[in-house]
Parts: structure tokens; C-alpha cells; sequence
């Protein structure tokens, strides 16, 4: 069997590492061993946030539709179950957007979700 000499490919997994660390202050630009551990921490946030983003966004969501609602005399919880009783499908995306840039659109759901939380 032909002896493998690893003397390019190590240089190259070195200099991609050296490349994906650049930017990063000190040794961890400069320095193989720590930019690898840093970029190895780096592709654990950078997955871990990308999931975490989502809960935060509908936090954000949550809180604007919130905001929207005591405008208009009503609490989030109370709006919510309005919705589900009325059999109204809308996400909280949706929902978020409409109290910012439709606030008459908003109203009327608002007032769909008391008609339906009065009729239960």
C-alpha cells in the first residue's frame, strides 16, 4: 500500500480554519489551535441560536399582539382563546403584523374574538 503523506491537506484544513477565524481578536486569528477551538465554538452558537431566534421571535410576536390588544380592551390570554373559539386560524406572525400596519383589520379580529368568547 502507498504511504499517505498528509503535508497538503493538513495545510489546506489549516488555512480554511485560519480563514473561517479571521476576524477574531488575538491568538484566535493568528493561532491554529485556538482559532480552531474558537471556530468550533462558533458553529456551536451560530446552531444553537438559529433555533433560539425563532422562540425570540415569537416572543416579540406575543408581545406587539399584547400592546395591540389592551389598545383595544382586551387581554392577550382572553384574545387568543377568542380566536381559537371562533375557529379563526391566524399565526402570531400574521397576527403581530396586522396589530403594527392594520390596525383596523386588527379591531375587527379583535371584536370576532369577543363575539365568540361572549357566545361560549
Amino acid at each position: 500500500m502507498a504511504r499517505v503523506k498528509r503535508s497538503v491537506s493538513g495545510k489546506k484544513h489549516r488555512r480554511a480554519i485560519l480563514e473561517e477565524a479571521k476576524g477574531y481578536t488575538g491568538a484566535r486569528s493568528r493561532h491554529f489551535r485556538k482559532a480552531n477551538e474558537q471556530v468550533m465554538h462558533s458553529l456551536r452558537y451560530a446552531y444553537r441560536d438559529r433555533r433560539a431566534r425563532k422562540g425570540e421571535f415569537r416572543r416579540l410576536w406575543i408581545v406587539r399582539i399584547n400592546a395591540a390588544c389592551r389598545e383595544h380592551g382586551i387581554s392577550y390570554s382572553q384574545f387568543i382563546a377568542g380566536l381559537k373559539a371562533g375557529d379563526v386560524q391566524v399565526d402570531r406572525k400574521i397576527l403581530a403584523d396586522f396589530a403594527v400596519r392594520e390596525p383596523a383589520a386588527f379591531g375587527a379580529l379583535v371584536e370576532a374574538a369577543r363575539g365568540s368568547l361572549d357566545a361560549a
